[in-house]
């Protein structure tokens, strides 16, 4: 771990994720993030914001705004793994 966390202290680090909805993940991704040193910042970086945070997390890069029900599910495809790109609004 010791050696991971020389190469963020210092640095922006920017956390990916395909769908940003109550925020949990990401405050997890952070505090992971910080037990490998002192980035300078961290960013985050979303392809799906879909809205109702219950944390105050706001990316600050976004593919597409995308306001959902709560009763409904986000589901990204990407070429690489699903053999398309992709986003489904689905009905829980």
């Amino acid at each position: 771990m010791l050696e991971n966390a020389a190469r963020i202290d210092g640095r922006t680090v920017i956390l990916v994720d395909d769908v940003l909805y109550t925020g949990r993940t990401v405050r997890a991704a952070i505090e992971a993030v910080s037990h490998m040193g002192r980035a300078a910042r961290i960013q985050l970086a979303v392809l799906i914001d879909r809205g109702h945070r219950e944390l105050p997390i706001r990316p600050d890069y976004i593919g597409k705004n995308l306001p959902t029900a709560q009763s409904e599910r986000v589901h990204v495809m990407v070429r690489e793994i699903d053999g398309v790109d992709g986003v489904s609004i689905l009905q829980e």
